[in-house]
Parts: structure tokens; sequence; C-alpha cells
């Protein structure tokens, strides 16, 4: 039996990104565009790491910040 290849035409492989803040969601959005599926892991419940945190640091109420 021939195994049949799942994966679509363009994608070289797969790739985890560990750590879910700005620099590893930035990386996990460039590894993609390269054409690699991307597995983001983020230990806490949400991504954005210290930068989600600073709206409650230094509240502007401002949604842009």
């Amino acid at each position: 039996m021939e195994k049949k290849d799942l994966t679509p035409s363009g994608v070289k492989g797969s790739v985890m990104v560990v750590g879910g803040g700005v620099a590893g969601m930035q990386s996990a959005l460039d590894i993609a565009n390269s054409g690699f599926y991307v597995y983001l892991v983020e230990k806490s419940p949400a991504i954005g790491g210290k930068m989600a945190q600073l709206d409650k640091t230094f509240p502007t109420n401002d949604c842009a910040m």
C-alpha cells in the first residue's frame, strides 16, 4: 500500500515556537509565512507575555497603547 502525503503542497515541515510573548508571536508569523506549519506553545493561559501586563502597570485607557 502506498503512503499518501497528507500535507498541502508548499508546506515544508513543522516548527514549534516556545513562548507566546511578542518575540514568539512574531517568530511564529515569520516562520509560517515562509511555508512551515507552526505550533506556538505558551505555559500561561494567555499569550502576550510581559507586554500584555503593561496596561495594568501603566493604565492609559487607550486600546492602541
